[in-house]
């Protein structure tokens, strides 16, 4: 048997892990042509073919099947290993992978690892948006951002950052020409800004004021897929926003756009940001929790507060 390198096995896993070539490549920063020839000598070498391919998918054959089951742990443990020995450093290192729905990114956690790298220049952050709950041990992340009630059992969960409250806005302009609604079932006669999640389902607005709440459908001729998209709307005079205060906040300050309704607004708990209890984080990731409980977040606001000036 040929010699094989180590380095081949991680691509095999990440190949099956990721359900194809070019999402694995995408995700290890190479092309898929390299992934390939790496296959391709891992395969000459074992003399057996591990991967099934097609035009449409790549999948573990049988020999496949059963290398990935022995191989999985034990480059786990190859990785364990390479942290510990991180430890002696006088400086951690490594790479970060956290997975974190886009508001989470955009408010808290680049803030966050954007004065982490400064102190520790030596540790790379990935930063991955996707709202949708994923097992990040098997997609390999060393840790997620979730609201509480999405966090699995096993998982060690911290806050990060404070709480959330959402806000209606809109332009003066369009207030102007349209007038202030004075409750919530008032919306029903103004252009709201409808933003549909990636699996298709529109995004209700929840009021709340003392012991009385209301939801609505809101109603309007436009709908997005992202805060940015909804704030650039209203700030377009298109109708009424629903985000996260931390979005609007900037534009709010600077008079661009109105909040509405601030009495019935929306608080939700802050995020959590969480990670596997049944592995030892690497050392660049206890520095990153440490970093992390000791920040100052109200830090984020007064720099909102200086350029909006």
């Amino acid at each position: 048997m040929s010699a094989i390198r180590l380095d081949s096995f991680d691509v095999f896993v990440a190949i099956v892990r990721c359900g194809g070539f070019r999402a694995a490549a995408l995700e290890r920063g190479v092309s898929s042509s390299a992934l390939s020839q790496t296959m391709n000598a891992l395969e000459e070498a074992l003399g057996i073919r591990l991967l099934n391919r097609t035009t449409r998918s790549v999948s573990p054959t049988e020999a496949g099947q059963r290398l990935l089951e022995r191989l999985a742990p034990a480059l786990s443990d190859i990785r364990l290993a390479i942290a510990e020995v991180d430890e002696l450093r006088e400086s951690p290192s490594g790479t970060l992978r956290i997975n974190a729905p886009a508001p989470a990114i955009d408010h808290f956690l680049c803030p966050l690892a954007f004065d982490f790298m400064d102190a520790y220049p030596q540790v790379k952050i990935e930063l991955i948006s996707d709202a949708a709950v994923i097992d990040i041990v098997e997609q390999r992340f060393d840790a997620g951002v979730r609201f509480g009630k999405q966090l699995a059992q096993d998982m060690i969960a911290l806050p990060l950052g404070p709480a959330l409250r959402y806000v209606i806005v809109a332009s003066p302009d369009y207030l102007k020409k349209h007038g202030q609604p004075r409750s919530p079932n008032d919306l029903i006669n103004y252009d709201c800004i409808k933003r549909r999640f990636s699996n298709g389902r529109l995004v209700n607005w929840k009021f709340v004021e003392g012991d009385e709440e209301i939801e609505i459908s809101p109603t309007g001729r436009l709908t997005v897929s992202t805060a940015h998209n909804e704030l650039q709307a209203a700030l377009a005079s298109r109708g009424l926003a629903h985000v996260f205060e931390d979005y609007a906040r900037p534009y709010i300050r600077s008079g661009r756009l109105v909040e509405i309704l601030p009495e019935w607004s929306q608080i939700l708990p802050h995020w959590f940001l969480y990670y596997p209890n049944r592995r030892l984080p690497s050392a660049a990731m206890r520095s990153f929790l440490d970093y992390m409980k000791g920040y100052d977040w109200q830090k984020i606001n007064r720099v909102c507060a200086t350029t909006t000036r």
